[in-house]
Formats: C-alpha cells, sequence, structure tokens
C-alpha cells in the first residue's frame, strides 16, 4: 500500500464526508492490514436514552462505510463505489457509553464488485455488536483478471 494512500487519503475517506464527521467517524488506522473507523460516543447518537447506547443506525452506516474503506485499502487507492448490497447482523446491544470500532475486510474483488465482510465491537473483535456481509460496485474497469484475490 503506497504511504500517502495510507497517511493522507484514507483517513480523509474514513471522516472527510459530510455525513462521517457530523457522526464523528475517525480512522483508527490499518489492523493486520485492515482499515478501522472509531465512533466516539456521543448523546446525540444515541437511539434510547434509557440505555445509553448507539442507535441501530449509526452501526448500519458504519458498517457500510467502513465497508467502503476496504475496498479502497484492497485497491490500493480511490475510485468510485456504490453500495450494491448491505445485510447487517445484529449479535448484541452495544454497551453504554462506549465508543465504537468497525473494522472491515475485502476478501474478494472481481472486475466489477468486491465482496467485503466487517464488524463492529467496543474492544475485542471477537466479540462483536453486529456483523456485515456486503458487495459494491467498482465503477472503473480493473487490471486484475476475474476472481483475483484481495
Amino acid at each position: 500500500m503506497s504511504e500517502s494512500f495510507l497517511t493522507t487519503i484514507l483517513p480523509q475517506l474514513a471522516a472527510g464526508a459530510a455525513h462521517t464527521g457530523a457522526l464523528g467517524f475517525a480512522f483508527d488506522g490499518l489492523h493486520d492490514g485492515e482499515p478501522r473507523i472509531r465512533v466516539p460516543w456521543r448523546e446525540d447518537l444515541v437511539g434510547d436514552a434509557d440505555s445509553g447506547v448507539f442507535a441501530g443506525g449509526l452501526v448500519t452506516t458504519l458498517l457500510d462505510h467502513i465497508g467502503g474503506l476496504a475496498v479502497w485499502t484492497a485497491l490500493d487507492g480511490f475510485q468510485p463505489i456504490a453500495t450494491l448490497d448491505l445485510r447487517v447482523d445484529y449479535m448484541r446491544a452495544a454497551r453504554p457509553h462506549r465508543d465504537l470500532l468497525a473494522q472491515g475486510q475485502c476478501f474478494r474483488l472481481t472486475p466489477t464488485i468486491a465482496f467485503v465482510r466487517a464488524w463492529a465491537f467496543e474492544d475485542d473483535p471477537a466479540d462483536p455488536v453486529a456483523a456485515a456481509q456486503s458487495a459494491y460496485i467498482l465503477n472503473q474497469t480493473r487490471t486484475a483478471p476475474v476472481g483475483a484475490a484481495a
């Protein structure tokens, strides 16, 4: 992965859009080569005031966005993509007043579609709040052969 993409562009892609900035998304680096985003807990992002946990829509948005970052990491650069399919399975309630992290892995690239697995968690990726399986359409032709692994 090119150094300028990792240090300059990927953090901007993580937090630079209007909605990601408003939600407080922050690039948390690469972990085992996979991008990670952190969302600091804020009261205005809570879905149920009695529980103090993040809204489910925030979790879905976070998982979709980390999926895009996983695709760009696998491509080692930016190109336009669009979410084609996103499935989110909620495993448990998030813990109250805790930051939420998301990490994603692009496990297969074709010339037109990227396939991603992602998960949201507080401390331990092995104890997810939610997990996602998604597909993204690539809007430019790639030179890799069909079925090339990420």
